[in-house]
């Protein structure tokens, strides 16, 4: 199954996300298929680039987002 789900990225303590397109069964920071997007929450406020066209994509192909992601996509516009 494929999921678009958030990957870890930053120091200890200032996280900075990727937004990634990956197998269910690879580790959270492990190997991904596609990067679609950025979240960064320790902007105010939060900063949110995504790629609505791929989010699309991916979706319409049968990806299942996390439920961060899924808000993440809401605010960006890529889900209604």
């Amino acid at each position: 199954m494929v999921k678009i789900r958030l990957k870890r990225m930053g120091a200890h303590k200032k996280p900075f996300y990727r937004v990634v397109v990956a197998d269910s069964r690879t580790p959270r920071d492990g190997k991904f298929i596609e990067e679609i997007g950025t979240y960064n929450p320790l902007k105010d406020p939060a900063e949110i680039i995504i790629d609505n066209e791929a989010a699309a994509r991916w979706l319409a192909n049968g990806a299942q987002p996390t439920d961060t992601v899924r808000a993440l996509l809401k605010k960006s516009g890529a889900i209604k």
